[in-house]
């Protein structure tokens, strides 16, 4: 049996509800690349949102479209929880959209080989390349640039143009898959990529895609990487219970954490910075304070979680992926279900107002490490909280 915090009201979780369901094309052509959804990701903006379907296939679909699809059926009428509309295809020749000159069009990319990551990026003009020596450059991005990064299973990455579907770059270095892309989130367009050659790359997009650094230490698969949300630490995650945090300002080594006891192949910080979660295939989600280096607390997937010997074995519970709510407060994981059809599925979540207390501790989290928390003059209460040893 289950059983919640009491932060946790039991009665919202029923309220979720399925809105929508994209299928993979039936074409027999088009099933040729498979029918496994690979990855899926949303741009920043929130006007796209870009599906790996099968092998090679990528699309890019304009989100708002997309919601007014699920919520609007071919008579005009609103579909409800019980009946979600299906959705197959958004493009205009199926008469479901009117396309205007401002709308965002959808577009299909074939991207040559299996595609293992995706990842949006977005340019903040002012933010200027690391790269100062080169005057000039045969892109110039600017502020409503959008791109997408594809990561490849032959070990190349290729940046397309969201808003025309064009290929901008090919960046050839790695010698296995490319199993993970992240941006860092401060608009500089530096893109870091996780590979099972061991290493993660470092590229600078506004200096032409160039490759500024190659940062080694995993001994084997890395799977994942994040950027912190002030884009000076990386975490990244792989095979034999890998977790290391690197320095970005100097692309060095900070401190591996040890907790987990598989493969870790998904890690995210929170919203303000204090924390990281990491996901396993031991079943297990660990929630750390990086600063210290400490567990904070751990969400298992198997009750009662196995013991280390037993945790590397297939046990249908390794969990595949962690994300943080925009809020801080929430923490969603996503384990195996043994099911392969290659669709996607929507759910609308009953939205929770936090607290002013957790959006003061937020805001002091952005700018102050767990160190500098546990030398302020305050309670010891109030100085837990802040510390997030009350979470």
């Amino acid at each position: 049996m289950a059983s919640f915090p009491d932060s946790v009201n039991e009665n919202d979780i029923g309220k979720a509800k399925f809105i929508g369901e994209l299928l993979v094309p039936v074409a027999p052509f088009d099933q040729k690349s498979g029918r496994e959804a690979w990855t899926v990701a949303f741009a920043p903006n929130g006007c796209y949102f870009a599906w790996s379907q099968g092998h090679r296939i990528v699309r890019l679909i304009p989100w708002a479209k997309c919601l007014t699809n699920f919520s609007v059926g071919q008579d005009g009428e609103g579909t409800n929880a019980l009946s979600p509309r299906r959705f197959s295809r958004l493009n205009s020749d199926g008469g479901q959209f009117v396309q205007t000159v401002s709308d965002p069009k959808e577009h299909t990319i074939d991207c040559g080989d299996i595609v293992w990551g995706l990842a949006f990026g977005s340019s903040v003009p002012e933010k200027q390349s690391r790269c100062v020596n080169i005057g000039w450059h045969r892109f110039k991005f600017g502020q409503d640039q959008l791109l997408l990064a594809t990561g490849l299973n032959n070990g190349r990455i290729k940046i397309w143009d969201v808003y025309t579907g064009k290929l901008l770059l090919n960046l050839m270095d790695h010698s296995d898959v490319v199993r993970n892309l992240t941006f860092s989130p401060d608009g500089s367009l530096m893109l870091v990529s996780a590979s099972r050659d061991k290493t993660l790359r470092v590229w600078d997009l506004k200096d032409d895609g160039n490759m500024v650094k190659v940062l080694r230490g995993h001994q084997n698969w890395v799977y994942c990487s994040a950027f912190s949300p002030d884009s000076s630490i990386l975490c990244s995650v792989g095979t034999g219970k890998a977790v290391f945090l690197w320095n970005m300002d100097k692309y060095t080594l900070i401190q591996k954490l040890e907790g987990h006891h598989n493969d870790v192949v998904s890690c995210e910080f929170s919203p303000d910075g204090a924390l990281l979660a990491t996901a396993s295939y031991d079943t297990r989600v660990i929630v750390w304070d990086h600063h210290k280096a400490t567990i904070l607390l751990e969400l298992g997937h198997l009750f009662p979680p196995p013991s280390p010997i037993f945790a590397g074995g297939s046990n249908d519970r390794w969990v595949r992926s962690v994300s943080f709510c925009p809020d801080g407060r929430h923490i969603a994981s996503i384990t195996d279900d043994r099911t392969r059809d290659g669709s996607i599925h929507f759910w609308d979540c009953p939205r929770s107002t936090a607290s002013l207390q957790h959006l003061c501790r937020m805001t002091l989290r952005r700018v102050m490490t767990t160190q500098q928390v546990e030398f302020l003059t305050i309670s010891t209460p109030l100085r837990d909280y802040l510390a997030y040893k009350v979470i």
